[in-house]
């Protein structure tokens, strides 16, 4: 009989105990990356205003204390799988920029992306690579594969294109698209219709106003100014995929076209020595 009174009383003061807990979480308050209290709830959501481009609400949200969610999502090339020859991929890259160069130290970015993946596999797993990390801003370059499958038409491409749009924009986060780099299409026959994909992803960009990095046409004139011999070698680790220098070239165009490009930065190609040489 002892022994049931006890048990009660532990069951009672054990559901005090977590009965309290939410009132804990609920008074807990985010900190900016100086360490000053932010206000209200501890995530912060992007507030969509009519009219204001997305740009300028990525520009004001830099300006902002409060911590951000970037996801980068795509196939192999955001994914950054064995072509980086042991380099940083460009999502490796922002990051540094963002997160140390920048200063925004509580800022969190994430990389989802998987090698093979078209437009039709992260729309089918879209709770998980994007939904769940509640983020600020959706970075998505995609194409290369999509392009070498017989069951994604260019129309198939643009629907797909156009409903992770809507997805993204309804989790209230500002969407990216990045157009894919170029690739050595006597090399991948099978992707010889790249282009097309490109330009249906550069027609949706324009039509819907989001920000777009056209990492095919910066390719495009960088081999018009110094050759396709040059830049390949430079640039791609085989037909398909940038080496390390090529994810640089692809981070420093979308710091340039966020307007967070600094000459001087590390990342962006400025000259870092630190003690005696």
């Amino acid at each position: 009989m002892l022994n049931n009174k006890i048990s009660r009383r532990r069951f009672f003061k054990k559901s005090l105990c977590l009965s309290a807990i939410p009132l804990a979480f609920s008074s807990i308050s985010s900190f900016s990356a100086d360490g000053e209290a932010i206000k209200g709830s501890s995530f912060f959501s992007v507030s969509s205003t009519p009219g204001v481009p997305d740009l300028a609400r990525i520009t004001d949200l830099l300006k902002q204390k409060n911590p951000l969610i970037w996801v980068f999502t795509g196939d192999s090339i955001t994914h950054g799988a064995k072509h980086t020859q042991g380099y940083r991929s460009y999502p490796e890259i922002f990051g540094e920029r963002i997160r140390w160069e920048m200063g925004r130290v509580r800022d969190i970015v994430i990389n989802t992306g998987i090698s093979g993946n078209t437009t039709q596999t992260i729309l089918n797993d879209f709770d998980w690579r994007i939904r769940q990390f509640k983020p600020n801003v959706v970075s998505l370059m995609i194409g290369t594969n999509d392009c070498s499958k017989k069951d994604i038409s260019l129309d198939v491409f643009e629907h797909n294109l156009d409903s992770l749009l809507t997805m993204i924009m309804d989790l209230n986060s500002i969407p990216i698209f990045h157009t894919p780099n170029i690739i050595i299409k006597e090399k991948a026959p099978e992707r010889a219709r790249l282009s097309e994909y490109v330009s249906v992803m550069q027609s949706l960009a324009g039509r819907k106003e989001v920000i777009l990095v056209d990492n095919y046409t910066y390719w495009q004139n960088a081999i018009q100014s110094q050759g396709e011999t040059a830049i390949f070698k430079k640039w791609l680790n085989d037909q398909l995929h940038p080496n390390g220098a090529g994810h640089s070239e692809i981070a420093r165009l979308m710091f340039k076209e966020l307007s967070i490009f600094d000459p001087k930065a590390a990342t962006c190609g400025g000259g870092y020595y630190e003690g005696e040489h």
